[in-house]
């Protein structure tokens, strides 16, 4: 089995007993790149295997960004060749069911941006701690592809399919007060209380019935569990995007900050 040791894109330690915590550490607001995007789909039945964690914690590096979501090197690789993006999508798959597979609780801490394969993580975790000025935003559409990742399977759920729609159609960014009362996050803090709100949450959660809390998590999760055939078909929908024209203008108008002219 692979230490933690062997993720080399994230910073990983225990600032207390029973806690994990997972930095997202990258240049460019925290983007994932080849190596994290394979990283954070694989870390993540580690964790399960880990009798020691009993909560996991996670956060971008700094305090500007959760994670800007995924580089446009990834994007690239994908767009060009078929093995790349065969690979992506497998990864992306695994994330997903990886995350709704952990047993331990998970929280997440979002300050600033939270988008693309970070955005997967900061709202599958169990439970999701924002600022005041964190920046959801899923920006598939954006780019030129379907809202794949996750948020067919969880959108809906959280907030209603009027606002999933909405919102994942217009690309609009959700702020995080309106995060908290759509209920697509757990809580809303003052920004610069969210890391330390998160932690004391992991550590409650790491100091109750392993029993209870993780018993609950595993049901709950069964609406995710059921809805595994839309998740699936979002992501073929995605990939299939990324052998087609509408990404390459949604790539080049990001690089050449714009709007994007799809024919």
């Amino acid at each position: 089995m692979p230490g933690y040791e062997d993720f080399s894109s994230l910073t990983i330690d225990r600032p207390v007993d029973g806690v994990l915590r997972i930095v997202l550490d990258s240049p460019n607001l925290n983007s994932v790149g080849p190596v994290m995007h394979q990283e954070l789909a694989d870390i993540w039945p580690v964790v399960a295997r880990d009798e020691s964690v009993r909560a996991v914690l996670v956060r971008g590096a700094g305090e500007r960004a959760f994670s800007a979501g995924g580089s446009f090197d990834l994007v690239e690789d994908m767009i060009g060749d078929h093995a790349s993006r065969t690979r992506v999508m497998r990864e992306a798959r695994d994330l997903v069911r990886n995350l709704i597979e952990v047993p331990q609780p998970i929280i997440s801490a979002i300050n600033g941006p939270a988008v693309g394969a970070g955005l997967v993580v900061a709202l599958l975790a169990d439970i999701s701690v924002a600022g005041r000025r964190a920046k959801i935003v899923d920006g598939h559409v954006r780019l030129g592809v379907a809202a794949g990742d996750h948020a067919a399977i969880c959108w809906p759920l959280l907030c209603g399919m009027a606002k999933a729609k909405y919102h994942l159609l217009t690309n609009e960014v959700i702020i995080g007060e309106e995060a908290e009362r759509l209920g697509m996050v757990s809580l809303c803090v003052d920004d610069d209380q969210v890391q330390d709100r998160a932690l004391e949450l992991a550590i409650r959660l790491s100091t109750g019935s392993r029993a209870g809390i993780q018993g609950t998590k595993m049901a709950l999760n069964g609406w995710y569990r059921q809805a595994m055939p839309i998740f699936d078909a979002s992501l073929g929908l995605e990939f299939y995007g990324f052998g087609g024209p509408d990404v390459i203008e949604g790539v080049a108008s990001h690089r050449e900050k714009r709007e994007p002219k799809f024919q």
